[in-house]
């Protein structure tokens, strides 16, 4: 389950940057982010801290917008809104979880239209499986 992202009122934490990796380092299968070239314990920790809290952080960055284009879809006042069964399907959700979805992302747009401020703040809504 993920980690819940944090409150409005709380900071929000800047993990290390995710780089893209240049093209012959990524086709290598036993490449990653340089991980594989680090030889002291001390150091491949921290890096492998950094990256894992960048993972966690972009993942409740997307699923907040996973959650407001769910709420956008299944808006009543468009003529061509889906309902929460197709959301569930294209994004391959339950539909209990794409109901909850869309209900978060109602509440993330809210917030965004309410305080002039850019999306990506709330906390998050759990696993989606």
């Amino acid at each position: 389950m993920a980690e819940p992202t944090p409150r409005r009122n709380e900071p929000r934490l800047r993990p290390a940057p995710l780089l893209f990796e240049p093209a012959e380092a990524a086709s290598d299968p036993e490449h990653f982010f340089d991980l594989e070239s680090i030889d002291d314990p001390r150091a491949l920790l921290a890096r492998a801290t950094e990256l894992t809290q960048a993972f966690r952080a972009a993942a409740d960055r997307a699923l907040e917008y996973q959650a407001m284009a769910a709420a956008q879809l299944a808006d009543p006042r468009r003529f061509d809104r889906l309902t929460a069964a197709a959301v569930a399907e294209r994004a391959e959700w339950t539909e209990d979880y794409a109901k909850k979805m869309i209900e978060f992302g109602r509440d993330l747009l809210r917030g965004v239209e309410g305080s002039g401020r850019a999306p990506g703040l709330g906390h998050g809504v759990g696993d989606h499986a």
